[in-house]
């Protein structure tokens, strides 16, 4: 006999209201979902929300917090099973059911990782969705640094990876993009690098130098490449309306990060999703100074959310978004977080609660305007 579990009692967020009922689970899928009952019946086990938010899994397309636990330390490697296993708990438990990790594709000289790396936690990923080690759905996202010397051989490293999703072109050389405004890269990366004045020119000059060398011809080659593999293409810190251009052109689809509203307000006209940071939207501003999320938000320039750097990030952006921010009700918040990142990469299947669609489901409490994750559950399965 079939197992079905109701959960009871739940405020259920829906992809345009919020009803209070239960949900059906069965073999992995919703199976209903009846506003108003709060019972169970048959041969159903029952949990009883308490009154507690359901919303969907988490989507998340753009997360560097892997490589933190593989090196936590310079010069530190930590087993990649065992790295992946940690960050794959640390997002599960933040509500995150589906997950792109992002790896560095072409190395800079602040990279303390190499290709080998890359590849060695690649497989780790790999080899722990075979084994069914994991609480999340992990797939790759390719970091791909086209003004790096390396860039298309560490790109084909991943010429056989049916679990790569997305790539993102970017260029973090002085003078693009993110860094248009040199005093703040030299204060992101000379102080990083512990450079003295002299030595932080000479970087510059370098960085400078492979960006005008590689960046456009290494674009074409990977955007060529991604469009026949059926990778969806990301731009990275677009800032001009020339910028996006360059991007459609491309066949990019999902605008990262945009660094200024005209290319975030260009890349929303042009039908691209539009994703920037939930540590932005919390912070209330970018770390590097550029456009606020919530300034996108307010004027409707939004269309996705990553947590980049801080997995918890992107539950507690789409309650705050949902809570604070006028014009935006929680279940346009919560899209941002769930269905529109799954249909930006073509997952179909999970990313809203709805009958016959994935039972990737979060049961969430609001203490004091923070987000409490208590249960998530992936295809029916409970995992945190």
């Amino acid at each position: 006999m079939t197992a079905e579990t109701v959960l009871s009692n739940a405020r259920i967020v829906l992809a345009d209201e919020i009803v209070e009922g239960s949900l059906v689970m069965r073999d992995g899928l919703i199976a209903g979902i009846d506003a108003g009952s709060s019972h169970t019946s048959g041969n159903m086990a029952g949990e009883d929300m308490g009154g507690d938010y359901v919303i969907p899994g988490l989507v998340e397309l753009h997360t560097d917090h892997l490589e933190g636990h593989y090196a936590p330390r310079p010069k530190v490697r930590w087993n990649p099973i065992a790295a992946v296993l940690a960050h794959d708990a640390q997002v599960a438990t933040a509500g995150i059911t589906t997950v792109l990790d992002a790896l560095r594709v072409g190395m800079d000289e602040d990279a303390d990782l190499t290709l080998a790396d890359i590849r060695k936690l690649a497989d780790a990923i790999e080899d722990s969705v075979v084994q069914d080690r994991l609480r999340a759905d992990h797939f790759l996202h390719l970091r791909c640094e086209v003004s790096a010397p390396d860039c298309l051989q560490a790109f084909a490293d991943f010429d056989q990876d049916d679990r790569v999703k997305l790539a993102s072109l970017m260029d973090h050389a002085p003078g693009q993009r993110q860094f248009v405004n040199l005093e703040t890269y030299a204060y992101y990366y000379q102080r990083k690098l512990k450079l003295t004045d002299r030595d932080f020119k000479l970087f510059c000059e370098k960085r400078m130098a492979e960006s005008a060398r590689y960046s456009a011809p290494n674009r074409a080659v990977i955007a060529a490449a991604c469009n026949e593999r059926g990778i969806v293409l990301a731009s990275h810190d677009d800032a001009t309306s020339g910028h996006v251009d360059e991007a459609i052109e491309q066949g990019v689809r999902v605008a990262e990060f945009p660094t200024t509203e005209e290319a975030a307000r260009a890349s929303k006209a042009a039908g691209l999703g539009v994703l920037m940071g939930a540590p932005n939207v919390m912070r209330g501003a970018s770390h590097s100074g550029n456009v606020s999320a919530r300034t996108l938000a307010s004027d409707g320039l939004l269309d996705i959310l990553s947590s980049d750097y801080i997995p918890f990030s992107l539950i507690q952006s789409a309650f705050f978004l949902g809570d604070m921010v006028e014009g935006i009700s929680l279940p346009q918040a919560v899209a941002m977080v769930s269905k529109n990142p799954a249909e930006a990469i073509g997952l179909t299947d999970r990313g809203i609660i709805e009958q016959g669609r994935r039972a990737d489901l979060v049961r969430v409490r609001v203490d004091d305007h923070v987000p409490v994750v208590r249960t998530v559950w992936r295809q029916g399965r409970r995992v945190a």
